[in-house]
């Protein structure tokens, strides 16, 4: 049986939508894939296996399988019910809790940043079709980590990131080559308050309407340049551009080595 889950929404037609297989112990690779590629989502999860509250989970977009994904896990979570759950994913064991109003918090594997080559930037920044002179220094270029690579690109016009218009098989190639899952692009809107977007073609998708793992990494981020407090609430808008609002929840603990993620996820019926 496969579920359909907005995720980041309490609206369907809002948020991202992701496939749930809460029973894939009798599917292979090749059948999960199809059954994502079929769905059409960004992601679909599918749970293998089950030992008490661990659970084996993997995602499938429709081109490939991603080692981690924020916004499935949400889905996947709401509709395990509420409850503390362990995710064991590709990257490591991700917990999850439900609590009694249905908002999910995931805690991301261990965050790392790492530097954006000159030359990897000038040709994201060729593929984006967007100026230099447009970045904000304030946000510097990285890669970041919390589960899959998410290189940040930040501006200093809303505007900008509305008027997106990539350069697909360029983009794709970059990504592909670099390992890359998504691009982070920002705009800060307030102190703990941003707007952002995620290009995803190798997924086989323009973009995604709200990326909980891109948001992780977009976090660890932020605590690694000493953007925001150790002890932090971050608001993320994403998704308003597609006509599909996402709103995602991100909370640095100090001590923490990953990141939290909060959300809602609602059925699609």
């Amino acid at each position: 049986m496969i579920d359909r889950y907005a995720a980041f929404t309490e609206d369907p037609a809002g948020g991202n939508p992701a496939g749930v297989v809460l029973d894939a112990s009798a599917l292979d690779d090749s059948r999960m894939l199809e059954i994502a590629a079929e769905l059409g989502y960004s992601e679909t999860a599918f749970i293998t296996e089950q030992a008490g509250d661990r659970y084996r989970v993997r995602y499938f977009s429709p081109l490939t399988e991603i080692p981690f994904c924020g916004h499935a896990t949400v889905a996947t979570a709401v509709a395990l019910g509420p409850g503390d759950h362990v995710f064991v994913t590709n990257v490591g064991d991700v917990p999850v809790t439900v609590d009694t109003t249905g908002v999910a918090t995931l805690t991301s594997v261990a965050t790392r940043v790492a530097p954006l080559a000159d030359a990897d930037l000038a040709a994201l920044l060729g593929t984006l079709r967007w100026p230099a002179a447009d970045l904000d220094p304030a946000l510097p270029p990285r890669v970041a980590y919390a589960g899959a690579h998410h290189p940040i690109i930040a501006v200093t016009s809303r505007a900008r990131l509305a008027g997106l218009d990539y350069d697909v098989p360029a983009m794709t190639a970059l990504m592909t080559e670099r390992g890359w899952t998504t691009i982070q692009l920002v705009f800060r809107a307030g102190e703990t308050s941003f707007d952002v977007r995620d290009p995803f073609p190798i997924g086989g998708v323009y973009e995604d309407p709200a990326t909980g793992a891109a948001a992780a990494a977009f976090g660890g981020y932020l605590r690694e340049l000493g953007l925001v407090g150790d002890d932090a609430t971050l608001d993320l808008r994403q998704g308003d551009d597609l006509g599909r609002p996402s709103r995602i929840t991100v909370r640095l603990v100090p001590g923490e080595p990953g990141v939290r993620v909060s959300g809602t996820a609602v059925p699609i019926v």
